[in-house]
């Protein structure tokens, strides 16, 4: 900074010299420019340019004007109105259903809480209450605790034969049959008139080189319990059950194959009776 301020007053002396110097040289000089004076004037006087002068130094900073007087404040702009609810947009188009989701593990739930009980509800219909009426006599109950049931039927004829296994194995003669007993000896049945237990056998000829025999005792249409006899057997087929029975209950032999017996051996035979009533 030093450096610069020196050359500037350097460059300024130079400058104030020139101006003296031109200034001397010059002197008078007539007012026709065409006289030798002029002439003269001219050459002396276009001399080599100097070095111009170094600038003088700034002035003084002036003082800060006073500040201005502050503007108005502006006019606050106008609230916009709110602007008015749109109408409400047509309903969309119903979408298709949803995939049927799969079927979820069956939850354990916990019992409900009971219930209050129910008022006690009206006797009779809406009209007047009816007149009670007397107490009946006391119904007559069978007494089955005396009865008995038994029974043996055989077979007199030479053989039968069946090609179903729901044929029933009929029967020619009672060896055993104790009054009150329903047996039908054509169907081979046996009906319950006496509710209780009861036990029932049979026994069938199997003559060999016959074909199979197959043999059920069969109640109410349900067989209780078979026996099978294969071609080349021979001898008797037979069972025995143990059953309840109620009134109404049938029992019977069915047969698929042929049956032997004789008129006097009585090889074939079905028997029951009653072990003890309800």
């Amino acid at each position: 900074m030093k450096i610069c301020v020196a050359t500037i007053l350097s460059i300024a002396l130079l400058l104030g010299n020139s101006v003296k110097l031109r200034a001397s040289v010059t002197g008078p000089v007539s007012s026709d420019g065409d006289g030798p004076a002029s002439q003269v004037c001219q050459q002396c006087c276009q001399g080599p340019a100097a070095i111009p002068g170094i600038p003088g130094l700034p002035g003084p900073v002036g003082q800060m004007g006073p500040y201005g007087q502050p503007g108005s404040k502006g006019d606050a702009g106008q609230q916009g109105h709110k602007g008015d609810v749109g109408p409400i947009g047509p309903m969309g188009e119903r979408g298709a259903p949803g995939n049927t989701g799969s079927k979820g593990d069956d939850g354990i739930g916990l019992p409900g809480k009971i219930g209050p009980r129910g008022l006690p509800g009206f006797v009779g219909g809406t009209g007047e209450t009816g007149v009670k009426g007397q107490k009946g006599e006391p119904g007559e109950t069978p007494d089955d605790s005396n009865k008995r049931v038994a029974f043996t039927v055989v077979r007199t004829s030479h053989s039968d034969t069946s090609t179903s296994h729901v044929t029933r194995l009929p029967f020619q003669q009672a060896e055993t049959l104790l009054p009150g007993t329903s047996f039908d000896l054509e169907t081979g049945t046996f009906a319950c008139s006496v509710p209780g237990t009861y036990v029932f056998t049979f026994t069938v000829l199997k003559y060999g080189n016959s074909g199979d025999l197959y043999i059920h005792l069969v109640k109410n249409d349900y067989k209780v319990i078979s026996t099978y006899g294969v071609t080349s057997q021979r001898g008797q087929l037979s069972g025995s059950v143990v059953m309840v029975l109620q009134r109404g209950d049938t029992v019977y032999v069915t047969m698929y194959g042929r049956a032997l017996s004789g008129s006097t051996e009585h090889n074939t035979s079905f028997s029951g009776f009653l072990l003890f009533s309800e």
